[in-house]
């Protein structure tokens, strides 16, 4: 396997006007940036768009784009906005932060006005690009300009009859909303037409993008509205049981996730069709697909509908290898990196391991005092060569925050594995990245704030709490030659160089 590198940023991280990361001259700067430093990949967060509390986990859809990563200056090119209106628009002060209420009032009537002046019923682009994807996007457009007529009330507190999409009422609402659907059929069409633009321009600087597939989609969803029969639900369409993890090392109480449960018996009846028209979608996005909780496919955590907590779940058991055995019958061979974090049983590493997709290591779960053996898997010396490893994934802390949080006896195991008793304390973070790139691992990913020696006020996601994740930006500053001549001399110094920057 050829040894390579690459760097978790969220799209929503990018620096840039108008308030958040998006498909702007910053993201192609962002590409050139990796290229030069000698990196592979750039992993990203799901690009779906989001709902109460910001998460990317938490979508209206599995299927569509996030309009606030539609490139604002595309559309003054374009002729549909002016440079006036956008810098008129009041996104926060602080460029390192992402305010969600800013962006939800001030972007969607900016693109609505471009959707007014675009003329989109003479657009060959657009009209071809709706046909193709009728088969998600017509439910999804409907389901979001229902939302949007009921007052952005979660689809479970519609009026009975589009909540259980009786014919007359999907009839009466197609006609009735007509020019709300097709405003957002125009906003997915920006979005995909934008990031395929994106991602090609990544791919010819042989940079991958790797993405990141929930293995749930929300209750609040276009895709539990229009498919009920695909999920654990009763026939009000009210959920029997939801998703969520036991009480671990991130929560005493477990995460109550609320997601809506698969039928997986029904899913296995029609030869996982739903799963297999995701998957596809998701290979035609990325270049490798990160499946989060992939524990999930062996067994998945129940809880009963309407507990507070997850303290009262059980497990049931998954689809397994079938899955993904159908997969590859159906979809052909396709990169996957298999999310086996977490409580993993002897089943669930049986299971990666028959898949043959790389499963995850981070770093800071290597250093436990609980568990300080030298046979635990999250040490380096024990990485195997098909696996990702990581310091920290999103839902982690930063290094330099998990360092300063962790026990006494903890860090004093880190000195002791890194045999180094003199670095400073504020410098250390520079050598724990060098115990993942120097791995047997095949690819190894790193956080930027990890590059940078940030603390948690970097962090991006804090499991179980709401209304203070996914805000976190870097600014074009931080993106300095010094950083990025860094990383390309580890990059050379560990064998994981961009093979087009050899020279």
């Amino acid at each position: 396997m050829k040894r390579t590198a690459g760097i978790l940023l969220p799209l929503a991280s990018l620096p840039g006007r108008y308030g958040i990361g998006s498909f702007s001259q910053s993201a192609y700067d962002w590409v050139d940036w990796l290229a030069a430093a000698g990196q592979s990949y750039w992993q990203i967060l799901p690009l779906g768009p989001t709902s109460y509390g910001d998460s990317p986990y938490q979508s209206f859809s599995t299927f569509a784009g996030n309009p606030y990563f539609i490139s604002l200056d595309a559309l003054v090119e374009e002729g549909v906005l002016t440079q006036a209106e956008c810098d008129a628009a009041d996104f926060g002060a602080d460029e390192r932060d992402i305010d969600y209420k800013k962006l939800y009032e001030e972007r969607y009537p900016l693109l609505h006005k471009a959707y007014e002046r675009a003329d989109v019923s003479h657009n060959a682009g657009y009209l071809r690009f709706v046909e193709e994807n009728s088969w998600w996007l017509s439910d999804y457009a409907l389901f979001m300009a229902v939302k949007s007529r009921f007052g952005g009330k979660p689809w479970t507190e519609w009026a009975e009859d589009i909540r259980l999409r009786w014919g007359y009422a999907m009839d009466y609402y197609r006609r009735e909303l007509y020019y709300d659907i097709e405003f957002q059929q125009y906003l997915q069409y920006l979005f995909f037409k934008q990031w395929r633009d994106l991602k090609a321009y990544a791919n010819g600087k042989h940079i991958q993008i790797i993405g990141d597939i929930p293995i749930y989609v929300a209750m609040d969803s276009a895709d539990a509205w229009a498919h009920p029969e695909l999920f654990q639900l009763d026939g009000d369409n009210t959920p029997v049981a939801v998703a969520g993890c036991p009480p671990d090392g991130f929560s005493a109480t477990g995460q109550l996730w609320g997601n809506p449960l698969y039928r997986w018996d029904y899913h296995k009846q029609t030869d996982y069709d739903w799963w297999m028209s995701r998957l596809w979608f998701c290979f035609q996005m990325y270049d490798v697909v990160r499946i989060d909780h992939f524990r999930g496919f062996d067994e998945y955590f129940s809880i009963p509908y309407g507990e507070t907590t997850a303290c009262n779940g059980h497990w049931e058991k998954g689809p397994g290898l079938d899955l993904f055995r159908t997969m590859e019958r159906r979809l052909g061979k396709h990169q996957v990196i298999a999310e086996d974090l977490g409580y993993v049983t002897d089943s669930v590493r049986q299971l990666v391991r028959d898949s043959g997709f790389p499963g995850m290591k981070v770093l800071e779960f290597a250093f436990d005092s609980r568990d300080s053996g030298s046979a635990n898997d999250y040490l380096p010396h024990n990485y195997v060569e098909n696996c990702v490893a990581y310091t920290g994934t999103h839902d982690n802390e930063t290094l330099v925050g998990w360092f300063d949080s962790i026990r006494e006896e903890e860090r004093a195991m880190v000195r002791r594995y890194l045999c180094d008793q003199a670095t400073p304390k504020e410098e250390l973070y520079r050598s724990l990245i060098g115990l993942i790139l120097r791995s047997a691992a095949a690819t190894c990913i790193v956080p930027l704030q990890d590059y940078l020696g940030y603390d948690n006020r970097c962090r991006i996601n804090k499991p179980s709490t709401i209304g203070i994740n996914w805000r976190w930006r870097v600014t074009e500053p931080e993106l300095t030659e010094g950083l990025q001549a860094e990383l390309l001399q580890a990059a050379k110094l560990f064998g994981r160089m961009n093979w087009d920057n050899e020279s």
